[in-house]
């Protein structure tokens, strides 16, 4: 008797070009893994730019770095994601820009909002995790808009653990961003 066996289909940021007219859904591959999600309710997105606009008024102030949210990392032709929000420091942005401005290496902070169910909650929490992990980024949030809460994860040896939830009425502060002081109910 024989025998067949398939292994998975692995996608490439080659590949994206097939969806290049859809508006309506966000595509991303990790680890060779095709990550097919719609377009983030207004929620999300208001939480997003909350967030985003926190950091951007910090990093004013102080002149330490840039956010920007959802901008494309292309790690490499394998893993190829699209975070909500990240922080850069200025140092650290021109090593991780190609000629066109595109992201190609980690970023200290990665933000990762959380989307309703099981499928986008695995790849916030497993999947992307530890690409982040493995990637090099040194501060990893999921932040969980219904639950008006934030996991912080912080790279110890090599590896993104979490440290702390926190909670709307709770102060986030971060050795990533320093002198950086923040009342989590501010991303809500």
């Amino acid at each position: 008797m024989e025998s067949t066996t398939t292994s998975p289909i692995r996608w490439t940021t080659s590949d994206l070009a097939i969806f290049e007219g859809d508006r309506a859904h966000r595509y991303e591959i990790v680890d060779g893994e095709l990550f097919v999600t719609r377009a983030p309710e207004w929620n999300h997105q208001t939480t997003c730019i909350n967030i985003g606009n926190v950091l951007k008024l910090w990093s004013d102030e102080t002149g330490l770095g840039q956010a920007a949210i959802n901008p494309g990392i292309v790690f490499s032709e394998s893993d190829n994601v699209i975070p909500d929000v990240v922080w850069a420091s200025n140092e650290r942005l021109e090593r991780l820009l190609d000629e066109a401005g595109h992201l190609t290496a980690a970023p200290e902070l990665v933000v990762e909002v959380l989307s309703p169910g099981k499928e986008n909650e695995r790849r916030d929490r497993e999947a992307k995790l530890k690409l982040y992990s493995v990637r090099g980024v040194f501060e990893y949030w999921i932040v969980h808009f219904k639950e008006q809460r934030v996991e912080v994860y912080c790279r110890e040896n090599a590896v993104l653990n979490l440290i702390g939830t926190l909670y709307s009425q709770d102060r986030l502060t971060s050795p990533v961003l320093p002198g950086f002081d923040c009342l989590v109910s501010k991303f809500f």
